[in-house]
């Protein structure tokens, strides 16, 4: 399913999965060059480490519209980082709760952990968090005027 736009052109839901530089980015790569096929639409971010990833980029990213966020990480126990990606489980656990709280929905953000040889079960999550997504419907802050009625984030 296709989302509907206020002016009622349709549109794929857009998603941004930051991926960790070392495991993460490993399996998204791997998915390419196997030809796995996940939804258009998805921006694959890497970034040094998921530990690394402020709260403020995130409430950015849904700020400015974006319907869903994907966080992958290193295996837990595995993160090159030592603690990265537990860190980034416990922020990301309270972005859900400010994002619960202001009626966005809990579940526009996904975090998972994968090792680098896990490119199939990278897709499936991509998959998970569009279908999410589509079902939930458009972020309200990407309708026009929405950003100014419901203030900064």
């Amino acid at each position: 399913m296709i989302l509907p736009e206020a002016d009622g052109i349709l549109r794929e839901p857009e998603i941004i999965a930051f991926c960790c530089n070392y495991c993460a980015h490993s399996a998204a790569a791997l998915a390419g060059s196997k030809r796995l096929q996940y939804p258009a639409g998805v921006r694959i971010i890497s970034t040094p480490c998921t530990g690394k990833l402020e709260m403020e980029h995130i409430l950015e990213a849904f700020e400015k519209g974006i319907d869903g966020i994907l966080i992958v990480g290193c295996l837990e126990g595995g993160c090159h980082f030592q603690e990265g990606n537990l860190r980034a489980r416990k922020r990301a656990d309270r972005i859900r709760s400010i994002l619960e709280e202001i009626g966005l929905g809990s579940e526009r953000l996904k975090m998972v952990n994968l090792s680098d040889a896990m490119a199939s079960a990278f897709v499936e999550h991509v998959r998970e968090i569009m279908e999410t997504v589509r079902a939930l419907g458009p972020n309200p802050l990407s309708v026009p005027g929405a950003k100014e009625r419901a203030g900064k984030l």
